[in-house]
């Protein structure tokens, strides 16, 4: 039986796209995934008395995350993009083909996106997983970049994808990705969240995440907030009380951050308009030169890092550094095709910047041109919405590692049929 037959409008496609941040799931051929659910998992320990039996319990999606629950940690079954708790995925598949598709495994193929460094044991693992538990009729294991590179309509490009963990450029030649140049940074949302968190603790404003405050009044700027806290709060982990200040980080991040259109400079930051923003427990300020500053380490390495992790090249090196890497004959293509992507390119100012950093350092025979999806959506959803084109497309159908291939072949298979 050849991967042909799942082809067709009969039976759609799920597209399955795992980062960091969140994991978007939904069907081949639409615009954006039905299903967007935190990485994050909420996980704790039940005991049988009968038996001593220790069984783990989760939570799972947006929703059952924010439940205060005394003893639960919140925990990510990724490492460095890769899966690394095969349980609590396992748990994950099962919420989003029950509660979130409402879909049964066994009627759709499945393509899953996976990080360009992925190791070959863990592909087996998936693949193994896939088609003996779930029983999927065809899998197909896309990298996140090549698909991303679809959704923008160039199958031959240099990718920069800045996620939550990492920002990464990553050449992509006629649909493959050459791994050999794949360059990546440990800089990412995350990274500028806790950038954030730095700032404002040293500057004396308290991070009070929403679910402390049972009500506040409106005071002046820069004035101390009037709240009250709720009195019957629950003891919570501290790993749960810290992800729920990181969804107020990421917030400020996103309303009020804005990378500076050239290296940082005070004199001139001074003088653009500062952004107003008012905190869950009422304190409000307007922020202006620090709404430059904090993300500057994401171009300029240099520029004071105070999170733990030390910036080691800038987004514009990581790329040039990357076209370095590549033959001389598609450089040129690399450097006229540079496509941004990744939730945290969403940073007000990104592309900009990162398009004047390439044009000082780009040689002068070359034609520059960097590529960004005008949506934010877009930008976030850029592997998935790749995904979501390819596996619709009729010449894609022969592609697919079928449930008899795999059969005949086992899980090796996966290092042949997905490059």
């Amino acid at each position: 039986m050849s991967g042909a037959v799942y082809g067709g409008d009969e039976v759609g496609a799920l597209v399955l796209d795992i980062g960091q941040n969140t994991i978007r799931a939904g069907y081949g051929g639409e615009d954006s995934p039905k299903l967007d659910i935190p990485s994050a998992v909420g996980t704790w320990t039940e005991s049988n008395n009968d038996t001593d039996d220790v069984h783990y319990k989760y939570n799972i999606g947006l929703t059952a995350i924010h439940v205060k629950k005394p003893d639960m940690e919140l925990v990510t079954l990724l490492k460095d993009g890769m899966i690394e708790n095969w349980d609590i995925f396992e748990n994950v598949l099962d919420y989003i083909y029950k509660q979130g598709l409402g879909a049964i495994p066994r009627d759709h193929p499945m393509l899953i996106t996976e990080p360009p460094w992925i190791t070959i044991p863990k592909r087996e693992q998936l693949v193994e997983m896939m088609f003996e538990k779930y029983k999927v009729p065809a899998l197909y294991l896309g990298k996140n970049a090549a698909l991303a590179a679809f959704a923008n309509g160039r199958p031959t490009c240099l990718v920069v994808d800045s996620g939550a963990t990492h920002t990464s450029a990553v050449p992509v030649h006629d649909g493959f990705v050459l791994t050999q140049a794949v360059v990546k940074s440990p800089v990412g949302g995350d990274y500028i969240s806790q950038q954030c968190r730095n700032y404002l603790e040293e500057k004396g404003i308290e991070i009070i995440p929403p679910y402390m405050v049972a009500s506040k009044e409106i005071t002046k700027p820069d004035e101390a907030p009037n709240w009250q806290k709720r009195s019957s709060l629950p003891k919570v982990t501290k790993s749960w009380h810290n992800y729920m200040i990181k969804e107020v980080m990421q917030d400020f991040q996103a309303s009020v951050l804005q990378v500076s259109d050239n290296v940082y400079d005070e004199e001139v930051v001074k003088s653009m308009p500062a952004i107003h923003y008012e905190f869950p427990n009422g304190f409000h300020k307007d922020f202006g030169v620090e709404r430059f500053k904090i993300p500057e380490p994401l171009f300029n390495p240099t520029a004071g890092a105070k999170a733990g992790i030390q910036p080691i090249l800038g987004v514009g090196p990581l790329v040039t550094t990357s076209v370095g890497m590549c033959d001389m004959d598609i450089r040129p293509a690399m450097y006229g095709n540079v496509v941004v992507t990744g939730g945290n390119s969403n940073l007000q100012g990104f592309t900009e910047r990162l398009n004047r950093d390439l044009a000082a350092k780009t040689p002068p025979s070359m034609r520059l041109k960097v590529l960004s999806a005008a949506g934010a959506v877009e930008r976030k959803f850029g592997a998935w919405i790749g995904g979501s084109i390819l596996s619709s497309l009729g010449s894609f159908q022969q592609l697919w590692i079928s449930k008899q291939e795999y059969e005949e072949g086992g899980k090796a298979i996966a290092q042949s049929k997905c490059p």
